[in-house]
């Protein structure tokens, strides 16, 4: 139910009314997830689930590092725009180890940093780049593709700005 809301409100929607929409109380529900960012970080675990099978699937079949830390980064982004305003709490929760959301942003930057030394240590990517930056770059992405000026073609703009960014251009083969 609160995934459903807030795919259809944004995570600012009431509590209270996904407590009603779930057919129990507001007590009931304050019980199980003290906070918003309590059951954001419940809803997010379940899709997390669904990122750490692409990272694998991305360790597994893409043998370039650069092709791989794209293709990661691309992830995320799915992964942050799951609700419209998350990357706001997502970015947040970097900044406060008492967020429960900061455990898995902080595992997710982890993941980040190691794409990122691979395609570094290939040459595919700038060696003053971290983790960190392309994941607060990649949560950026993703608030301005649902900002009221953006339009279809915003967030590969955006992303291709971004891989611009961290990626060194490589040697012609000719």
């Amino acid at each position: 139910m609160a995934e459903q809301y807030f795919a259809e409100h944004g995570i600012t929607g009431s509590l209270d009314a996904i407590a009603k929409r779930a057919g129990v109380g507001a007590g009931t529900l304050y019980r199980h997830f003290p906070n918003r960012e309590a059951l954001l970080d419940a809803l997010l675990r379940a899709r997390a689930e669904e990122l750490v099978s692409r990272r694998e699937a991305i360790r597994a079949e893409v043998h370039d590092s650069t092709e791989a830390l794209s293709q990661w980064l691309e992830a995320l982004g799915n992964w942050a725009t799951a609700f419209d305003g998350l990357p706001e709490p997502l970015r947040v929760a970097l900044s406060e180890d008492t967020s429960p959301l900061a455990l898995t942003c902080h595992g997710f930057v982890t993941t980040t940093d190691e794409f990122l030394a691979a395609a570094q240590q290939d040459g595919g990517a700038r060696p003053e780049v971290r983790g960190r930056d392309l994941f607060l770059a990649v949560l950026a992405t993703s608030w301005v593709g649902g900002a009221a000026m953006a339009d279809e073609s915003s967030s590969a703009a955006l992303n291709a700005m971004m891989r611009g960014g961290w990626e060194l251009p490589r040697p012609s083969s000719t």
